[in-house]
C-alpha cells in the first residue's frame, strides 16, 4: 500500500484524511471468515513530518484470537469483532487495562458485531455501538497466533512495531488534542 493508494480509497470512501496523521487498520478478507489465529492483517500509519509523507506498516490482527471465539466470552452477546468504518477522534493516548500507553477508545462509539456461536467462523452479524475498550495496543515480543491477546482489540503482533507506533502517535498526541481517529478498512 502507497499513500497515494490510501489517499484514493479514503476519497471512494468519503472518509476524512487527516493532514498531521491517519491510523489505519486493513482486515486482509483473501483468508475468508474462518478463524486464522494469525496476525494476518496490517497498520498503516500515513503521517506528515518535516514536509512530506512517511508511511509506516506493520502486522496486527483485526479480529479477536481463538481464545475468545472459541472458549471464553467475555459478553454474553459474543465476542467483539469491529466493524469497517471510519472512527473519527474516538481515540486517544492512555494506559491499555492500567498496565502501559497504547492508542485506546475513549472519546466516543464504535461499532462491533457479536460473534457468539463458537463457531470458529466470524460471523459478522449482530451490531452492536457503544464503547467496548476496542483499544490498539501489542501482544507479545514477536507473536505467533492471536489465541487470548484479542477479544475485539486492534493487536500489534511485535513489540518492536508497536513501541514504533506509539512513538509516531505520541509526537502528534498535543497537536491534535489527544484525538485520534481510526479507520478499519477490508481489503
Amino acid at each position: 500500500m502507497t499513500i497515494s493508494e490510501l489517499k484514493n480509497i479514503f476519497a471512494a470512501k468519503g472518509y476524512v484524511w487527516n493532514p498531521l496523521i491517519n491510523i489505519i487498520g486493513v482486515r486482509n478478507i483473501s483468508v475468508g471468515r474462518k478463524v486464522t489465529n494469525k496476525f494476518d492483517d496490517n497498520i498503516y500509519v500515513a503521517y506528515y513530518i518535516n514536509g512530506s509523507w512517511s508511511l509506516f506498516s506493520a502486522p496486527i490482527t483485526t479480529d479477536p484470537g481463538n481464545y475468545y471465539v472459541r472458549k471464553k466470552l467475555i459478553n454474553s452477546k459474543g465476542v467483539a469483532i469491529l466493524k469497517a468504518g471510519q472512527y473519527l477522534n474516538v481515540y486517544s493516548i492512555r494506559l491499555h487495562q492500567n498496565k502501559y500507553e497504547a492508542v485506546c477508545q475513549t472519546y466516543g462509539s464504535v461499532t462491533v458485531y457479536r460473534d457468539a456461536n463458537k463457531d470458529e467462523v466470524y460471523n459478522f452479524v449482530n451490531e452492536e455501538k457503544g464503547q467496548f475498550g476496542i483499544n490498539i495496543h501489542k501482544a507479545g515480543n514477536d507473536s505467533s497466533n492471536i489465541d487470548n491477546w484479542s477479544a475485539g482489540c486492534q493487536v500489534f503482533k511485535r513489540v518492536k512495531d508497536f513501541d514504533q507506533f506509539m512513538k509516531i502517535a505520541k509526537s502528534y498526541k498535543t497537536q491534535l488534542g489527544n484525538k485520534f481517529t481510526y479507520t478499519l478498512l477490508e481489503l
